[in-house]
């Protein structure tokens, strides 16, 4: 699409960074105004949503060069150039609640009652990433004679270009953006704490499962090439997020 929204006086803004850092604040605000309304002191969610951010950024990354080593082992500073794309969620899922459930522990806040006030921000950011996805073109889906291809004619882009293909990046943005307003319609029916960050755990790993189906981007597989990563990671995510509502749920009500 537009791998690069516009340039400024020497300054190039590219879509991928711009819509990343547009999911970032509008992420923040709503963790703001939610920690305001439960009364969590203001600079601890200000700590815990950077060190969230930085942690599942590094993460996502990491696990994307990991994968797609043979792409960076000749030009290693190539690993540093976030804005055109390159970001695998469950790497930064795995080091980001690593991080926050230790920072949690240490400053002695509830831990469940906090990983629900992020549940539906990491949604709508998800939203807004695969947004930038699509305008940089990468993770995209495979070649399609559906009416819903789209043509990447960009030579800035990451897609092959001139071949209709699988929006799959809007289809994980679709993804988001019906979790968090599915999230956000719960927030006021959930029964016990963290009920709202394993439903979205479960709803994203089992729908990305699904997208996952017509990607047509080189992002590692495992099992001879019958699931990729992703889905490798999403089926025991999504179990684990059943055990863990039924678990919460049962001992919620002893």
């Amino acid at each position: 699409m537009y791998p690069i929204l516009f340039r400024l006086d020497g300054l190039t803004v590219y879509a991928y960074g711009f819509f990343l850092a547009v999911g970032f604040v509008l992420g923040l605000g709503l963790a703001i105004l939610k920690a305001q309304k439960e009364g969590i002191p203001f600079d601890r969610i200000i700590d815990l949503f950077f060190l969230t951010v930085l942690s599942a950024v590094l993460g996502s990354r990491a696990l994307f060069v990991l994968i797609n080593f043979d792409l960076y082992r000749e030009n290693p500073l190539d690993v540093f150039k976030l804005w055109e794309g390159g970001l695998v969620f469950y790497g930064g899922l795995v080091l980001a609640v690593a991080v926050a459930a230790l920072y949690l522990r240490l400053r002695k806040l509830p831990v469940w009652k906090l990983a629900d006030f992020f549940a539906p921000p990491i949604a709508l950011g998800l939203f807004f990433g695969r947004l930038g996805c699509f305008f940089a073109g990468c993770c995209y889906g495979k070649e399609t004679a559906l009416p819903w291809g789209v043509i990447f004619t960009d030579g800035n882009s990451l897609a092959p270009l001139n071949v209709f293909l699988h929006p799959t990046q809007l289809y994980d943005a679709a993804n988001g953006l019906g979790i968090f307003l599915f999230l956000k319609w719960w927030e006021k029916r959930k029964t016990f704490d963290g009920q709202i960050f394993w439903l979205f755990l479960l709803l994203y790993s089992a729908a990305r499962f699904l997208v996952e189906i017509f990607r047509g981007d080189p992002r590692g597989f495992v099992l001879d090439s019958l699931v990729s990563t992703s889905q490798a990671v999403g089926v025991p995510l999504a179990a684990t997020s059943l055990f863990m509502l039924f678990y919460l749920k049962y001992r919620n009500r002893r």
